[in-house]
């Protein structure tokens, strides 16, 4: 059996919305494009969970980490200076991690679908 098929269904807490735009990014591809675009798109792809986590951390730790994992550098520094805002910063990306996550994820699948396109394989 082909492990392409249906290779979106490998991704944890994949959301319908996230599922829909991968459908769509992948829709004019060939097979071999699509194999690299999974690929690609595997080893750029956050959990949301797993920002929840970094999002806690701020809490406790250092806050603006979620930030600096979702390639938002100059946020991250803002919050690592300010306290994440005094924490109110980190409260709203507690509630919006999910949003965070799907924004970060459509950015990576636009640029895994560009790096497909270009790809002669």
């Amino acid at each position: 059996m082909n492990m392409y098929a249906d290779p979106y269904m490998n991704f944890p807490n994949l959301s319908p919305e996230e599922m829909g735009f991968l459908q769509q990014a992948t829709a004019g591809l060939t097979e071999n494009q699509k194999k690299y675009f999974y690929m690609v798109y595997t080893s750029k792809r956050k959990n949301a969970q797993e920002i929840l986590i970094f999002t806690l951390l701020g809490f406790v730790v250092i806050a603006g980490v979620q930030r600096f994992v979702l390639g938002q550098i100059g946020m991250g520094i803002l919050y690592l200076l300010t306290g994440g805002f005094c924490f109110i910063g980190t409260i709203v990306d507690l509630v919006n991690n999910k949003s965070l996550t799907l924004k970060y994820n459509k950015d990576m699948a636009y640029e895994s679908h560009r790096m497909a396109m270009m790809s002669a394989v």
